[in-house]
């Protein structure tokens, strides 16, 4: 069926074909994908095929396969996904991991990491950065917060499923509009949306038609959500603290320019994926 089925999806422009169509069969038969292969030469009955095929032909029409099998893996860790939210790429574990980064140099001897920090997750999402955070880092507070209902929803389930919801506490918020005035964090984290309003047409059909436009749409320029984030940014990050903002590899240099605006005195980077793309912009500010 493995066969077939990547053949079918081969057809119909899958570049993924192979593990797309493990990762649906497994799915639809509510096995790991690891028991394909150990049941290789196990024949499906035709109440099995059925949902399969279904999936199938979803797929051939574009609908992303997270969506399809509801899950994502981000940092090594399993996260609930509907099309309410952007689906996690491995890019932006490189988020986490310069958060923590920060965390460990930033920790006394002897003590965890974010032990007595708190955090900001703007737009959060599925909450897989809050929560992989908060996993990873025991001793942290994270606020998370999104404009939509159905993004919150998402994240609660991936904070609960993952034993954190005492930790990651939800908002439903646009940037600051809803943050007290005297709040104040650590760190804050955020993966903007930042494809320009032009770009939103050329984008592959299984982002532009199934993921949400909000959280992919950033303005005319594609920097429209980093000017609100860094206008509010230098009065809500403590002395010490961090700031790392995903991006647009091809816009680095203008938001690297507009975090030096907020904080002229910081010391700030800009680090590469795996891939070699720049990808965050990180800001330390002197204690």
């Amino acid at each position: 069926m493995v066969r077939l089925s990547t053949r079918f999806l081969v057809g119909h422009g899958s570049l993924q074909a192979r593990l797309e169509a493990e990762l649906l069969i497994a799915h639809s038969l509510g096995m790991r994908r690891l028991d394909l292969y150990l049941q290789h030469e196990r024949t499906l009955r035709e109440q099995e095929l059925v949902p399969l095929r279904a999936l199938l032909r979803r797929r051939a029409k574009g609908e992303p396969v997270a969506y399809l099998s509801g899950t994502r893996e981000f940092y090594g860790r399993a996260f609930t996904v509907t099309p309410a939210v952007l689906i996690p790429r491995p890019e932006t574990e490189l988020v986490v991991e310069r958060a923590l980064r920060w965390m460990r140099e930033r920790a006394a001897p002897g003590t965890a990491a974010g032990e007595d920090l708190s955090a900001l997750d703007l737009g959060t999402g599925s909450g897989c950065i809050a929560v992989s955070l908060a996993l990873e880092a025991p001793g942290l507070r994270v606020l998370a917060s999104d404009l939509c209902p159905g993004a919150l929803a998402v994240a609660a389930t991936n904070a609960g499923h993952h034993g954190v919801r005492g930790r990651v506490r939800l908002l439903a918020a646009t940037w600051w509009a809803a943050l007290a005035e005297a709040a104040a964090f650590d760190l804050i984290v955020t993966n903007p949306p930042y494809v320009t309003t032009a770009e939103m047409s050329a984008l592959m059909p299984d982002v532009r038609d199934f993921e949400p436009r909000g959280a992919l749409e950033g303005g005319a320029d594609g920097l429209a959500a980093y000017r609100e984030i860094l206008d509010g940014a230098p009065r809500r990050l403590r002395p010490g603290g961090a700031c790392l903002l995903e991006i647009d590899p091809r816009r680095s240099d203008a938001v690297t320019a507009m975090a030096r605006d907020a904080w002229p005195h910081a010391q700030i980077d800009v680090h590469a994926d795996l891939g070699g793309a720049l990808r965050v912009v990180e800001v330390w500010l002197p204690r």
